[in-house]
């Protein structure tokens, strides 16, 4: 069995392999800096007197819907419908001056993706906003956090502004969606690597 299983491992590397858009990461235009930790990426941009992080994890990245509708009729010889990795992600902007960040936790809707043609809406939007300690990892739960479900209408455009003036806009949103699909076909790819080691391992 095992060998099996190897052996439909090597095919399928091959496969994913010849499907790979990018052989590297493709880059984020606008001067960010890019960090890799495994499944987390952060990217990183200084502008006058403030420092803008924007960090995403590629893990459940991908939406659901797009796998149930396809396997019924997908004829064999089709190609795949191309998965895209759409992920949360956290914008954090910190004044050099104050001893705070100003955290935004943004999303793309699921039923957003894919509707072009309608007129200039933005792909992604933001959830949450709150002040947190400046590179804190977690959330913390005792810091006011605004949801924007209820939120005014003008409060909101202004901080979609906020970000779009920090480079944090649609042609930004979109490239992060090609580095993060592109980062987690070649995690895809290493994982099926490491499985097949672990697989053929006496």
């Amino acid at each position: 069995g095992d060998k099996a299983f190897a052996q439909f491992l090597t095919d399928e590397i091959k496969e994913e392999k010849k499907i790979q858009k990018h052989k590297s990461l493709p880059k984020i235009s606008g001067g960010w800096e890019l960090e890799v930790h495994g499944t987390e990426a952060k990217l990183v941009r200084k502008i006058a007197g403030e420092k803008i992080t924007v960090t995403f994890n590629i893990n459940n990245s991908i939406p659901p819907s797009a796998e149930e509708d396809t396997q019924e009729q997908q004829k064999p010889d089709e190609q795949e419908p191309e998965l895209t990795s759409t992920p949360n992600f956290v914008v954090e902007v910190i004044k050099d001056d104050t001893k705070q960040s100003l955290v935004l936790d943004c999303h793309f809707p699921e039923d957003e993706i894919g509707h072009e043609g309608e007129e200039e809406s933005d792909i992604f939007t933001i959830r949450e906003v709150s002040f947190q300690p400046p590179g804190e990892a977690d959330w913390k739960d005792t810091n006011y956090t605004l949801n924007t479900d209820s939120l005014d209408w003008a409060l909101y455009d202004h901080l979609m502004d906020f970000l779009a003036d920090r480079g944090v806009d649609n042609t930004f949103a979109d490239e992060l969606i090609e580095l993060s699909t592109a980062l987690e076909h070649q995690e895809y790819i290493k994982f099926l690597e490491d499985l097949k080691s672990f697989v053929k391992c006496q």
